[in-house]
């Protein structure tokens, strides 16, 4: 069994470049499990699949894994219930459950194979049998460029309940990869291609360096016969009863720590001694429940500077035992307000010195945050908060609010920059089980804020999240462009539908079989807009009904054609 220390030096020993190709599967190779599965609920929950349907598509599935119905034929299956249903609102639906459950089934692994891919230049791109609604934001959260999937017929923005044939499954995978190859002059005979089953064998075969991941069993024993190097990844999964217990002692192990710092506030009086003695053995104590190491870069600058303001990069709910381990003691911090309603935990971190806010009120999350100054000033505290405002779905910096910015300011005290860069390893955004890792975290040097001015806090913000960006390996955000003159800046959403005087949009026509080739290659081009645009930031837009679709009976499996 091979190591991901071990398939990493491969991928170092490669030759750089964009005619190396690193392709992966999806489903149970860059996640763990089915992202099928989590559509299927997500439609059930809302109403949109009827009982009937569930059992047809049931029917298909488990003829597909017996061998008595093809891939297609089973796509043909299960797409037809989504004829006269919006494309959009399911590619929102698909933003919608990346953000609520696929991301956090990303393998921690897989995303470092794919990051070393990218750092080499090559040529990473996801083939999957899945549709792209499934693929894309994932994809695109990863920094994969390309992405063929099995594509679903469309017309005039709704699906027509037909599957556009060759699908991506089998040959159709290894035609694919070849199309990929041709357009960025990659080499198969000298790529990667990751996978996890033998549905996959033709591509396993194609290239130069399989590499198989989390195998099936039969898969397994062809992997083994032909020395592939084999990888199985345990950090994502059904988690064992043991993880649960001690997932659930770290959580509520901030009481009893709290707790055992009041024998020293009886004896000295000193309620700063015993919440010190009281953060130390909460950091110790979590942190061995959890299997928590960490691996510190720029230890010094963490004493070098106080009080100050720290600030992190929040991944997950382990960025709580990370800080308290490396802060240890003087600290005050920030938290959310529903944080107060949490039963004993809350109050106990209210008493320790943490102000709740209202991240939906700037005015009153600055007015809330005025005791910190003072603590500050007059006591000599640091103060710790995430500048992004909540945790992300991944490794990817989020804009930053103000709020630390000017608390430095006003207490005239430098930023300390933390860079966490895998908290997520331990335990994912949504995600309740901690799971044992090292956490690598770079303490950046302080930055003086005793000469800003409000009027440049922007530039200053900008500054400070590049260095953090780089730290990460992120693209750096840009300088604001300075407003030229009065000149009338363009309504990009007008700019979208704006055409030529006159002219009428070319209407749709319906995809024949003759026109299945320019059928792909309009779906290809879409992808890659898919790709390059930000997902959905409001919870209305990620939410909107799949619903309206018309009533007429769909064609029942025994009218489909099978294709072996």
């Amino acid at each position: 069994m091979a190591s991901v220390q071990q398939l990493l030096r491969d991928i170092a020993a490669a030759p750089d470049g964009p005619a190396i190709a690193a392709i992966f599967d999806f489903d149970g190779t860059i996640i763990s499990g089915y992202s099928a599965t989590s559509f299927i609920r997500e439609q059930l929950r809302r109403g949109d699949l009827q009982t009937r349907e569930l059992l047809e598509l049931a029917q298909a599935m488990t003829s597909f894994g017996l061998g008595n119905l093809g891939f297609s034929a089973m796509m043909t299956v299960t797409t037809q219930f989504l004829r006269g249903i919006t494309e959009a609102s399911y590619e929102d639906l698909g933003e919608t459950l990346y953000n609520d459950q696929l991301a956090r089934r990303i393998y921690p692994e897989s995303r470092a194979l794919i990051n070393a891919h990218l750092a080499k230049g090559h040529t990473v791109a996801v083939i999957s049998s899945a549709t792209p609604y499934q693929v894309v934001p994932a994809a695109r959260d990863l920094g994969i460029e390309h992405v063929m999937c099995t594509e679903l017929e469309v017309e005039d923005g709704l699906f027509t309940g037909q599957v556009i044939r060759p699908t991506c499954f089998g040959q159709g995978k290894v035609d694919a990869a070849e199309r990929l190859a041709g357009e960025q002059g990659a080499d198969l005979d000298q790529s990667f291609f990751y996978s996890d089953s033998h549905d996959d064998l033709l591509l396993l075969e194609r290239v130069g360096l399989p590499r198989v991941l989390n195998p099936n069993t039969r898969l397994l024993g062809i992997a083994r016969d032909r020395h592939w190097p084999v990888a199985r990844f345990s950090s994502r999964g059904r988690p064992s009863l043991s993880l649960y217990l001690r997932s659930a002692a770290a959580t509520v192990s901030l009481v009893p720590t709290f707790l055992a710092g009041l024998p020293v506030y009886a004896l000295t009086r000193s309620k700063r001694q015993s919440l010190n003695f009281s953060l130390s053995l909460f950091a110790d104590t979590a942190s061995a429940l959890i299997g928590l190491d960490l691996n510190v870069k720029g230890k010094q600058h963490l004493w070098s500077h106080r009080p100050a303001v720290f600030i992190f990069n929040h991944q997950s709910k382990a960025d709580v035992v990370v800080i308290a381990s490396l802060l240890r003691a003087d600290m005050a911090g920030v938290g959310k307000k529903e944080i107060r309603d949490m039963p004993v935990i809350g109050r106990v971190l209210e008493t320790a010195g943490v102000v709740m806010i209202d991240r939906a009120n700037s005015a009153s999350a600055i007015e809330a945050m005025t005791p910190l100054v003072e603590a500050m000033r007059d006591e000599g505290k640091s103060v710790v908060l995430a500048p992004e405002g909540t945790r992300s779905v991944s490794p990817r910096l989020g804009p930053f609010k103000k709020g630390a910015f000017h608390l430095a300011m006003q207490a005239g005290v430098p930023i300390i920059p933390i860079v966490i860069r895998n908290a997520g390893d331990v335990a994912p955004k949504g995600e309740f089980v901690f799971r044992p890792a090292t956490v690598d975290v770079e303490v950046l040097e302080p930055i003086d804020t005793s000469s800003w001015q409000v009027s440049d806090l922007n530039e200053h913000i900008r500054e400070v999240r590049n260095r953090m960006l780089a730290v990460l390996g992120q693209p750096l955000e840009p300088a604001e462009k300075p407003a030229s003159g009065n000149a009338k800046r363009p309504n990009p959403a007008k700019a979208k539908t704006k055409t030529k005087t006159g002219t009428k949009p070319p209407a749709k026509k319906k995809v024949t079989t003759a026109k299945k080739t320019a059928a792909r290659k309009k779906t290809a081009a879409t992808r890659k807009k898919a790709l390059a645009r930000p997902a959905p930031k409001t919870a209305a837009a990620r939410k909107r009904p799949l619903k309206p679709r018309p009533k007429a009976r769909p064609k029942s499996r025994a009218d489909t054609v099978r294709d072996q």
